[in-house]
């Protein structure tokens, strides 16, 4: 029976594979925008199976596991356990991490841009981005809800169940937006913006409290992934931050401007005061 269940999984898994691929060939033929549609329905759907799906497994391993001594059982668990908890934290890394921050940082550059090839390039960026993002922390959820004790008795736990409900409908609001012009586009644009921004400080927040149980569980330093993760978060922090003056300084003629340098009161009054002495002196 659990060679069954092994199969079937990895029959899914290329059922799965194939339709991707045939995404891929339907982009060819259909126009972006409903290739990127159909992406987003794919995603959804491989969330969903892997709910179905990680049960089955997870007890044909739990069945297979159940033959042995209990030491080897016991190291074995501690050993997968460790793994699986720092494969956890990583999948939630590059999730929430990296990848969101990266897609709001790129969306956030189209606000200026007025070519029009380099605009769908940047929505396309912004697009797979929290596509891929949205697959990564629904593998993290599934490894949580399998092999971790869900008590939801600390606030990492409670944080990640609501963070994941925020992301599904941060993601469901990206497919209903409405066309630009439209009455409920700006209030769309409103929700769609604090649903990011609160999925954003969430993840940030969550990846803490997730390196702070794992201290507490393992006994393992975190010191040095705090200050790594510290720094980038402030570097990314930096980057939001001086995309809305990166134009402004531009318009000032201090880097790369297209308007000159204007002279400042000094350099014009300078020289009519020269002008005035030069009088006083011929008189």
């Amino acid at each position: 029976m659990p060679y069954c269940l092994q199969l079937t999984s990895r029959a899914l898994s290329q059922i799965y594979i194939i339709k991707l691929r045939v995404c891929f060939f339907i982009y060819h033929r259909e126009s972006k925008m409903k290739f990127l549609q159909k992406l987003g329905f794919f995603c959804i759907r491989s969330s969903l199976l892997l709910f179905l799906v990680s049960p089955l497994v997870s007890s044909s391993q739990e069945h297979m596991k159940g033959g042995g001594s209990n030491k080897d059982n016991i190291h074995k668990m501690s050993h997968n356990l460790s793994f699986e908890i720092r494969l956890h934290g990583f999948l939630l890394w590059a999730s929430m991490g990296f990848l969101m921050p990266v897609g709001i940082l790129a969306i956030r550059m189209s606000q200026r841009e007025e070519c029009g090839r380099r605009l769908r390039i940047i929505f396309y960026v912004h697009g797979f981005s929290e596509m891929l993002s949205i697959l990564l922390a629904t593998a993290a959820a599934v490894m949580s809800f399998r092999n971790f004790n869900n008590s939801f008795n600390n606030k990492h736990q409670r944080v990640g169940l609501g963070l994941y409900g925020l992301i599904w409908l941060q993601a469901l609001m990206g497919f209903i937006r409405p066309q630009r012009g439209s009455k409920g586009r700006s209030v769309w644009f409103s929700v769609h913006w604090i649903l990011g921004t609160a999925v954003s400080l969430l993840g940030i927040l969550n990846i803490y409290t997730g390196l702070q149980a794992y201290h507490e569980k393992t006994s393992k330093g975190i010191k040095l992934w705090t200050i790594i993760f510290t720094a980038q978060v402030s570097f990314m922090t930096f980057f939001y931050l001086f995309q809305d003056k990166w134009w402004y300084i531009q318009k000032q003629g201090v880097l790369l401007g297209h308007e000159p340098v204007r002279p400042t009161a000094d350099q014009v009054l300078l020289p009519i005061e020269k002008q005035k002495q030069a009088v006083t002196d011929s008189c």
